[in-house]
Parts: structure tokens; sequence; C-alpha cells
């Protein structure tokens, strides 16, 4: 599975973090809260995140995306492939992703990661499939 340019896409998001966890997941995090998790061997699914309640119910009636295992309850999906979705939608759910875990930080912590309010719209312009 290719989760290279999901991964430059999520370093370049503002204060990202990445760390290998639970043996072969990929976490990308901001403010030490994890925000997608990228599988990095085989299995049944590909990419999860974090998205509104609306979105979740809507997204999982779509052909490979199921609610992600451990953290539906939390209005997380899980892409059973990179083809379950098209990259930019990708790519937009990554950013409301972020901007969603970014949001429930506590305003101390925001203001330290320098920031006010609600993530703004840095990313990178060509975070395509390799």
């Amino acid at each position: 599975m290719n989760v290279d340019w999901v991964r430059r896409y999520c370093l370049s998001l503002p204060h990202t973090t990445e760390k290998v966890q639970w043996g072969h997941d990929l976490v990308f995090k901001v403010g030490e809260k994890m925000y997608a998790v990228a599988v990095l061997e085989p299995g049944p699914v590909w990419l999860s995140v974090k998205c509104t309640p609306e979105e979740f119910a809507e997204l999982t009636e779509r052909p490979g995306i199921i609610p992600a295992p451990y953290a539906a309850r939390a209005s997380w999906i899980a892409l059973e492939s990179e083809d379950a979705l098209p990259a930019a939608e990708i790519q937009r759910l990554v950013r409301q992703s972020y901007d969603l875990v970014f949001a429930r930080l506590p305003k101390k912590r925001q203001e330290e990661l320098g920031k006010k309010s609600k993530a703004g719209g840095k990313g990178i312009k060509d975070a395509t499939r390799d």
C-alpha cells in the first residue's frame, strides 16, 4: 500500500508529528492527538480519519468505506483501499480531520502551537498518488 503521498500531505500541516504505533500503523498527530492513521502493512483498511457525525453516516454507506475499527464511536471512518475515494477527497477528509482534532485541543494548547483559532488552509498543492 502506498501511503507516501498521504504522509507528505499530513506532514505539510502545521505542527504535525508522526509515530509508528501498534506495530504497523503510521499515526499522525497534532497537539499529541491523532487525526489520521495510515496502515503500513496490507490489511483490511488503508487509512482512517475523523469526520463529522453527519459525514460519518453518509460516507460509511459508500463502498470501500467502513466505520473505523476501535474508533467509529468517535466518528472515525476507514478507507479499505487507496482507491475508495479520489485523492482530492481523501486530502479534504484528512484536512477536515486535522481541523476537527485541532479545534478540540484545549485553548492553551492551541496557543502553544501558535494558533488562536481553527487551522487555516495551508497544505501542499500537488499531494497526488505516486
